[in-house]
């Protein structure tokens, strides 16, 4: 009999919540970005996701501000941690340690952002939970992934956009690389490791034992390079910095108008004809110099010169309502008040929780919008019911822990 079934009464369980991972039960030890937003997807999915902090402190970015919210949590954990409990634990207290165990045996699910070794430390680690819970699937998000000579660096989505090729293709040519303005490689490490977790959790519905899914952040960028790193490696051509054009397809950039930008990204030679015609100029559509999208990539400065002579003859707005109109695909150039402000936006992104305005998982099920139960907890909000539940029904499942860890 494994852990979890020997003590299967002993989770504290949380409310009723609905949702495709109902009565999946996960235990987050990961901090910063990367793992919370992967559990928040499998939280927002209906797990029960219990996040172990640090005691005084707890995530680091519950003080990475300014922004802040009126209690002094930073906007930057109120991001990424709705739906979970909290409990404060020290790891490297005998005592804490084996809550922490008590509480990954019973887990369908256990993920860490730690250097490599480190959950062996605190009697944590994959094998450890495995032996006592096998079909327990685990999860690590680290920088470098393990066995080899960056594993033991610690790893940041700057680091990694950095090494990992994105700041040299962004930004205006001739500028200096620049990195992507939101965390995007945290951000898709979190979705590769929530995908790995399911896949995993999948296998184990079938009798099959658990796994453990590995994610870095190096590896995950490298990844992102999709076409652009594909192009290098057919031609070794070095890429370029493009600002918000595209080195492939053209006109896909932002172009001047009378008075704001306009986001155009012409993807078919049928949609650039209708663009040109709406504009006014259908000669450019058969034109040989843009009749196709290899011609105007090839002579886009020349095409740039003619569409914006166009453009400026009229307001961002004008140009958007009539392009839409002609199936054009078109867009404002929004600054996030904007796009938060937009009213779909607004309708089917944006939710308010005990006060607290969040942003919601991008998944729908069967119609319906992933609901937000709880707002992002406050440091140790669960402590005392987890520590209190735990310590009257686990008493042997912390004296094995007890005994495992003298030897």
């Amino acid at each position: 009999m494994n852990a979890r079934s020997e003590s299967q009464g002993s989770w504290l369980e949380a409310p009723a919540s609905s949702g495709p991972l109902s009565g999946v039960r996960v235990l987050d030890f990961s901090r910063i970005l990367a793992g919370p937003y992967a559990t928040m997807h499998l939280a927002d999915l209906g797990a029960d996701v219990i996040k172990v902090e640090a005691p005084g402190r707890g995530d680091e970015t519950r003080h990475w501000g300014p922004p802040y919210s009126s209690d002094g949590t930073a906007s930057y954990f109120l991001a990424v941690n709705h739906n979970k409990r909290s409990i404060e634990l020290d790891l490297a207290n005998s005592e804490d340690a084996q809550i922490a165990y008590a509480l990954a045996v019973q887990a369908d699910i256990v993920v860490d952002n730690f250097l490599p070794g480190r959950m062996k430390r605190f009697g944590l680690d994959r094998e450890t939970l495995a032996a006592a819970n096998p079909q327990i699937v685990t999860a690590t998000v680290s920088g470098f992934g393990r066995g080899n000579m960056y594993s033991e660096r610690p790893g940041f989505d700057f680091l990694a956009q950095a090494m990992g090729g994105l700041m040299s293709i962004t930004g205006q040519p001739g500028g200096e690389p620049t990195r992507v303005g939101v965390a995007i490689t945290d951000l898709l490490a979190g979705v590769l490791c929530a995908t790995g977790i399911l896949a995993a959790l999948s296998e184990t519905r079938t009798g099959a034992l658990g796994r453990h899914i590995e994610v870095s952040l190096l590896d995950t960028q490298i990844s992102m390079l999709a076409n652009i790193g594909s192009g290098w490696l057919v031609s070794e051509s070095v890429p370029e910095r493009f600002g918000n054009a595209h080195p492939s397809i053209a006109p896909y950039e932002t172009l001047a108008t009378a008075d704001k930008p306009l986001a155009v990204a012409v993807g078919t030679d049928r949609q650039f004809r209708r663009f040109v015609e709406t504009l006014g100029a259908p000669q450019l559509g058969t034109n040989p110099d843009y009749a196709t999208n290899r011609d105007r990539v090839v002579n886009r400065a020349a095409l740039v010169l003619e569409l914006e002579a166009l453009l400026v003859t009229n307001s961002r707005d004008h140009w958007l309502e009539h392009l839409i109109a002609a199936d054009v695909p078109v867009a404002p150039v929004n600054t996030v008040a904007e796009a938060l402000g937009d009213p779909v936006v607004r309708q089917r992104m944006i939710a308010v929780v005990n006060g607290i305005p969040q942003i919601r998982t991008a998944i729908n099920v069967d119609g319906e919008a992933l609901a937000i139960h709880t707002a992002p907890p406050k440091l140790g909000a669960d402590s005392a019911s987890i520590r209190d539940h735990l310590k009257s029904r686990t008493q042997g499942v912390m004296a094995s822990f007890a005994a495992g860890t003298s030897r």
